[in-house]
């Protein structure tokens, strides 16, 4: 047995370090990358956000589970994360529209949780260290050699492509939306719907609600999806999602990209992941961030105009492999200098490295689905 009686769970880090800590959840033992997301709400759905597919993710903020889980809140089907880390859990759900206990929810849906921990500690460790490697277990009878040993099979997440894990195998079409997208955000619904590919790299239930909100008929093709395939279609824009994993190993999503560049006639929008691969495609670089951006209140922008963003990513672009004469730097994280936003000079292709539709998180930046349909009406006044 790796701890004591009192304790019954463990969190073990690649650099030696360990925690011990209260099993909730599901019991078993999970390995991944270990991440910190300092949002003071939106646990629901960053737990089933398919960006942190692979990972263990830590809240900072110190109770999560007081809402209890809802169906509407979820951006995909399951969790996609492989175990959670906090300090404490809510025993109580305290809100109308709860449909599960927190802790029950995790049971069922097989994600590992140690609670009771110093999360203070570990953030200011992982900020210190660098993203590192880890190992949840409440398995009492695995040794920490045994774990240690375990953990160091894991993968590290430069170089690995995970949208494979999280894309949809089958096409299928939104076209209408849940009635919590059609809230004051949106000015108008059209009668004659922007029709939209989405790539779906990972892509999250709440970016499909705003571009139907916004008046797309939105079709989300797989990751691999060829440009014969979306152009078969006869789309008048395409959306690059979110999703997880090293942008730099999507060959077929960059490929895809650099296709949709050279023909230059649909408007393209990327977000996050998407914004990345569009970058990669343009000629640009990625590099892994120490520890990633994660939470609700990272400040963008540029020559003095700001807006708060929602993000989640653990790559970036890096500014000085993109061609200035090409590619206009938007938006920058004004924490770190980071580019936050790209366009290309006089075409229609854009992407943004934080998330606009927020869920959780603020709204400054919905614009950015505004901006990208109003390229599609003005390409529609062009051809007609």
């Amino acid at each position: 047995m790796f701890f004591d009686t009192e304790c019954s769970a463990i969190l073990l880090l690649e650099d030696g370090t360990y925690f011990e800590g209260i099993s909730f959840g599901a019991v078993g033992t999970i390995s991944g990358e270990v991440v910190f997301n300092t949002g003071m709400t939106g646990y629901q759905e960053v737990i089933t956000d398919p960006s942190y597919y692979g990972q263990l993710i830590t809240f900072t903020y110190p109770e999560i589970g007081n809402t209890g889980v809802n169906p509407e809140d979820n951006e995909s089907l399951h969790p996609s994360v492989k175990g959670l880390i906090t300090r404490q859990i809510s025993n109580v759900s305290s809100n109308w529209r709860n449909k599960i206990d927190f802790d029950q929810w995790l049971k069922n849906e097989n994600v590992v949780g140690i609670r009771g921990i110093d999360t203070r500690v570990l953030v200011r460790h992982l900020r210190e260290s660098g993203t590192l490697n880890g190992i949840i277990s409440s398995d009492s009878s695995l040794t920490i050699t045994e774990l240690f040993s375990d953990l160091k099979k894991s993968p590290n997440m430069s170089g690995l492509n995970l949208v494979d894990k999280v894309t949809t195998k089958d096409s299928f079409k939104v076209i209408s939306s849940c009635p919590v997208a059609f809230d004051k955000r949106i000015k108008n619904i059209k009668t004659n719907p922007y029709k939209i590919i989405a790539i779906d790299f990972g892509i999250k239930k709440s970016i499909l609600d705003r571009l139907v909100a916004h008046g797309c008929e939105v079709t989300v093709l797989p990751a691999s999806a060829s440009i014969s395939d979306v152009l078969d279609l006869s789309p008048e824009g395409v959306f690059l999602s979110n999703g997880p994993g090293d942008p730099a190993a999507v060959d077929s999503g960059i490929k895809l990209a650099k296709e949709l560049i050279k023909y230059e006639k649909l408007p393209v929008f990327g977000i996050c992941l998407g914004h990345q691969i569009l970058g990669l495609a343009l000629g640009g670089k990625t590099f892994k961030l120490s520890y990633g951006h994660r939470g609700l209140n990272h400040p963008c922008g540029l020559n003095g105009k700001v807006e708060i963003t929602s993000q989640n990513h653990g790559f970036a672009l890096n500014s000085e492999s993109l061609n200035s004469e090409r590619i206009k730097i938007t938006r920058f994280n004004l924490n770190d200098q980071t580019v936050a936003a790209i366009s290309v000079i006089d075409k229609p292709f854009f992407g943004v490295q934080y998330h606009p539709e927020a869920s959780p998180g603020p709204h400054d930046a919905d614009h950015h689905f505004n901006h990208f349909v109003t390229l599609i009406e003005e390409r529609r006044r062009f051809v007609d």
